[in-house]
């Protein structure tokens, strides 16, 4: 087991850990980005109140700030951002974060179809030949429909909604990815993990 698995394990389980009082190990923070200045190494995130990687609630205002780690052993990928907050298929809402208002929105929209149980390498979502994930959000503007899928969810979701929302980037129908970090002091990561994109069980 290398050192950067190690705390990457140790980082996955720390919020178990401090449950049981184990304050030594700092503190933990975790939730989905909705900005990345690669520049300055900023991350930006929407906390998410659940802990709950099933039903996460990332409802946790105002957005926290973090610094990565300069050490690239203590840093896992880069993460995406993105404006996505929840996708509700059964009262045909999607919330997004409004970066103007800085707060969330939540807009209704006209279900065109719904797929369900769909995998990541389902044909829908996997083009197989070029083994790779087919692009998602998937902005259609002549037929003013954007198409969605949730790996998480499983569910691959396409909904028309009014030019107005058309206009605005795809990345605000994209889920961030989800991160996590290992902090003493505020705002200041030591440690960064993307749970995104990355498999701590992997040899």
């Amino acid at each position: 087991m290398t050192c950067k698995r190690s705390w990457m394990t140790l980082l996955a389980s720390l919020p178990l850990l401090l449950l049981f009082g184990c304050s030594e190990y700092g503190k933990v923070d975790q939730g989905r980005v909705i900005a990345f200045d690669q520049a300055k190494r900023l991350v930006t995130i929407i906390r998410d109140k659940a802990n709950d990687a099933q039903t996460p609630d990332y409802t946790g205002l105002p957005p926290a700030l973090y610094t990565l780690p300069t050490d690239p052993q203590e840093t896992g990928p880069e993460p995406k951002p993105g404006g996505r907050m929840k996708l509700d298929t059964k009262k045909n809402q999607i919330t997004i974060f409004d970066t103007k208002a800085q707060n969330f929105k939540t807009i209704d929209y006209t279900l065109v179809d719904l797929q369900e149980n769909i995998d990541r390498d389902h044909p829908l979502v996997f083009d197989k030949e070029q083994e790779k994930a087919k692009k998602f959000p998937a902005v259609d503007k002549a037929k003013k429909t954007i198409a969605i899928y949730s790996a998480r969810q499983k569910m691959l979701v396409t909904f028309s909604l009014p030019d107005e929302y058309l206009e605005l980037p795809e990345a605000t129908w994209d889920a961030g990815d989800e991160v996590r970090f290992y902090y003493k002091e505020e705002g200041k990561a030591l440690r960064f993990m993307n749970i995104s994109k990355t498999n701590i069980f992997k040899k």
